[in-house]
């Protein structure tokens, strides 16, 4: 325990010094107000001592009532100093829990696909949110309140020991016995609140999945299923609280119970005193007061101690997701020729269980999830000596079965993820020398599933960059859009999402194809956009692909032959291998080719026929 507490302090004052350093000037306001009202309430029971002794003696009305204003006016004063301490005190936990919160986002967005993958959406919301919740007084009382408290129970001990050594000694013995057991319960807390937060975790994880899939899961008859899977979160999150809370019993009870012990040896102490006449009423009266004075600060102790220990195990876990590192490291080079890139992949090796990230983040509680992620990353698909190369300006059209790698070779060149073997080179340059925000800045990515935020048009076309509005309707009229974007309520202040109108499949692929047109990328890549298109959007998102893919280098992922109708060349995948690669037209014409045979299989299908080959 002993070697755990240095090692836990060292890790709450880094993150305290890293947060609440921007904030000094506060924390010196905060302090000082602490100080003021910590003053203010030492003072007032030695005033009304002294007025309760002058009362006894005799004393004329004016100055007994001189000495009850001047305790009023502390009162009133210390009133005035927390109210202020509380407004300080929320204003630095906000902004250093909000600040956490950014830099905690940051770093999840930095981190590579792979990790994504392994971790619910439900999950990083509440560890981006809860776990930094539960700092919020860690950052605005802890340190203050601590020490303002522990300077506060010295005084009142120092105070009492100076009325009498006797009672000083011995609430001064109470008082270490009672935070030497607060100490050693919360050593013993922490790892039942860390098991807390994880259940909290998981909980949220499985929500957030479920209710993603609401649709899913009433269609398909799962509504028995997932509730049943809800009371099984829900029972393992009781039994996890439980055990935090009754560790946090534990704590109170103690501290109360020997606080109770040692205001009974000074009540009696007091009272034999007080008959023998070696004190005063008045000095009685401030024992009394003092000894009482004692339970506040103590109590407020225990509290920062109960928040200790869920700040021990959220900061373990906070730290924990900074400590993981991204597989994708930034390269260095921070330029690539202007206008179309070429494209090459040359030996490209690449497996999905190879990348299986090690989940560092509740190791001990998460194997299960583990095996899941390994196993459905093994059943992935995968590549194998892959090489291809496609020419500036050039349109690939990408063709194979579910499985066989098409998607893969995307999230390879956009460097979500790294190929285990060989190269890929981007506008001759191997990608992995280049900066990221080069490589994503010149390629533009289009898929199936369009992200729409609930914003207005404009800020879901630009992304919330600020983008003249010219700019905007060019791009919407370039492909085929401006006339319907006249025709809504408010135009491009109209609002998408909750709350606002909705936006049929076709209407969301071009409005991604318009994001993609206003970065204006010199590589255009297409994911399936016109997978879940009737066949008349199909061919009004062909016109505004034609256009957006006019003068770049093109890839389009098709399991629809119609959609390559603009590709010049052909890849062909199957099993991760390169199956055929040629001209679209050559392999078109030639009857033996696996290009072709997809063509007569599909046209047997009753698929409407490629009408461009």
């Amino acid at each position: 325990m002993h070697s755990s507490l240095p090692h836990a302090a060292r890790h709450h004052w880094r993150l305290l010094a890293r947060y609440l350093r921007p904030q000094t000037l506060r924390m010196v306001v905060l302090a000082c107000t602490l100080s003021g009202a910590i003053a203010a309430q030492l003072f007032a029971p030695l005033i009304t001592g002294h007025f309760i002794d002058r009362a006894t003696a005799g004393a004329t009305l004016d100055e007994l009532l001189a000495l009850a204003l001047l305790v009023i006016g502390l009162a009133a004063a210390r009133q005035g100093l927390a109210v202020a301490e509380t407004y300080a005190a929320e204003h630095v936990s906000w902004e250093a829990t909000n600040a956490l919160r950014a830099d905690l986002l940051a770093h999840l967005l930095k981190l590579d696909a792979g990790f994504h993958a392994a971790h619910t959406t439900g999950e990083l919301i509440e560890r981006t949110d809860g776990d930094v919740a539960t700092l919020a007084r860690f950052f605005s009382h802890l340190i203050v309140s601590v020490v303002g408290n522990g300077v506060l129970v010295l005084a009142v001990l120092g105070l009492l020991t100076i009325l009498d050594w006797r009672i000083g000694l011995g609430l001064g013995a109470f008082v270490a016995l009672a935070l030497l057991a607060m100490l050693r319960i919360r050593a013993a807390a922490t790892p039942a609140w860390a098991a807390e937060r994880a259940a909290t975790a998981s909980f949220y994880g499985f929500l957030g999945d479920y209710l993603a899939g609401a649709e899913d899961v009433r269609a398909n008859g799962a509504v028995p299923f997932v509730l049943h899977r809800c009371a099984v979160e829900m029972r393992r999150w009781l039994a996890a609280t439980r055990r935090a809370q009754m560790m946090g019993y534990a704590l109170v009870s103690s501290s109360q119970g020997l606080f109770a012990l040692g205001t009974l040896a000074a009540f009696a102490v007091s009272a034999l005193l007080f008959e023998s006449g070696a004190l005063t009423l008045g000095t009685v009266y401030l024992i009394v007061r003092y000894t009482e004075m004692l339970r506040q600060p103590l109590e407020q102790i225990r509290n920062e101690i109960q928040d200790l220990q869920q700040a021990d195990a959220s900061i373990g876990r906070i730290e924990a997701l900074f400590a993981i590192t991204p597989r994708i490291r930034d390269g260095a080079v921070e330029s690539l020729p202007a206008g179309p890139l070429e494209v090459a992949f040359e030996h490209v090796n690449f497996s999905y269980a190879a990348e299986a990230i090690d989940l560092r983040l509740e190791a001990h509680s998460d194997k299960e999830r583990a095996a899941r992620s390994d196993s459905s990353a093994l059943s992935a698909a995968s590549l194998t000596d892959v090489s291809f190369a496609i020419h500036p300006g050039r349109v690939l059209g990408i063709v194979g079965r579910t499985g066989s790698g098409k998607t893969t070779l995307t999230r390879l060149l956009l460097r979500f993820y790294d190929p285990s073997k060989g190269v890929v080179r981007l506008g001759g340059v191997d990608i992995r020398t280049l900066r990221l925000a080069v490589v994503r800045q010149r390629i533009g990515l289009v898929t199936q599933d369009v992200q729409l935020f609930d914003a207005s048009l404009r800020d879901n076309l630009a992304l919330f960059d600020a983008v003249p509005d010219e700019r905007l309707h060019t791009a919407l009229d370039t492909l085929g859009m401006g006339g319907w974007v006249r025709r809504l309520p408010h135009g491009l202040d109209t609002r998408l999402g909750a709350g606002g109108i909705g936006l049929s499949a076709g209407q969301s692929q071009l409005l991604a194809c318009a994001r993609i047109f206003l970065r204006d990328p010199d590589v255009v890549v297409l994911d399936e956009a016109s997978a879940r298109l009737d066949p008349a959007t199909e061919r009004l998102l062909h016109t505004a692909l034609e256009r957006l893919l006019a003068g770049r280098t093109g890839i389009i992922i098709a399991h629809r032959l119609d959609t390559v109708a603009l590709a010049d060349d052909i890849l062909v995948l199957a099993d991760g291998r390169v199956r055929e690669y040629g001209p679209r037209h050559a392999l078109a014409a030639d009857d033996g080719s696996y290009f072709a045979g997809l063509l007569r299989l599909e046209a047997g299908n009753n698929v409407p026929k490629n009408r461009g080959v």
